[in-house]
């Protein structure tokens, strides 16, 4: 399996975010990451469906859209309308999941299922069977910049032993949440394959040399 690295664009100048997701797409990221958040599942206000819009016109990557929201079912249309590539709700969240992650891949997107980092690794086994991806959590949704909760890595584990159950080492483990090349390692030691990663990025010199970088630790790491 190949690493894949997707810049989160909540780390970029939200003065000028095309330039931020130009930059992420110069760097060679996989994917631009662009979360979303309500004030209520999640402690903060974000980006939102003409934040995706612009993205989508501003470059070819994929874009990966994190719904941090109590009712992600309402809002999965818009979102994948907007351009939205691969559509990650949460666990946590209050509406029908399993039905919902239908409707996201019914719509023509990759569904994703993300868990907090309190959540257990079993609260998404039921529905493994429905998504392309997971989200493990490794910092508490609402802020960027927070440090890398290790406690996650055991729950990383956990949900790459359960896909290899299912018979599918195709599925994605992502991360996210105090990325740099130190984590990413740990995180793919333990099974992921997929870093979002924002401040770690955003704030480097050379973007592009950090990302290929962290590539190579995570590919060497995931390979072991």
């Amino acid at each position: 399996m190949q690493v894949r690295i997707l810049p989160s664009l909540l780390a970029a100048d939200f003065g000028n975010l095309e330039a931020g997701a130009r930059l992420a797409e110069a760097a060679g990221g996989d994917a631009l990451h662009i979360d979303v958040m309500d004030g209520v599942f999640a402690p903060n206000i974000s980006l939102g469906p003409d934040v995706v819009a612009m993205a989508r016109r501003a470059v070819a990557l994929p874009l990966s859209v994190h719904l941090m929201i109590l009712r992600p079912d309402r809002y999965v249309h818009t979102f994948v309308e907007a351009g939205a590539g691969e559509l990650l709700i949460h666990i946590e969240s209050e509406c029908d999941v399993a039905r919902t992650l239908d409707r996201i891949r019914e719509l023509g997107a990759r569904p994703g299922i993300t868990l907090n980092p309190a959540t257990p690794a079993e609260t998404v086994f039921p529905v493994m069977a429905k998504v392309d991806e997971v989200l493990c959590m490794t910092v508490r949704p609402g802020h960027g910049g927070q440090a890398f909760m290790a406690e996650v890595l055991p729950k990383i584990r956990a949900v790459r032993r359960h896909a290899d159950s299912l018979g599918r080492p195709d599925l994605n483990v992502m991360v996210d949440g105090g990325i740099n090349a130190i984590t990413a390692a740990q995180c793919a030691a333990s099974g992921a394959d997929t870093f979002v990663a924002g401040t770690f990025l955003y704030r480097a010199a050379d973007m592009r040399a950090t990302v290929s970088r962290l590539r190579e630790t995570a590919q060497a790491a995931l390979n072991v």
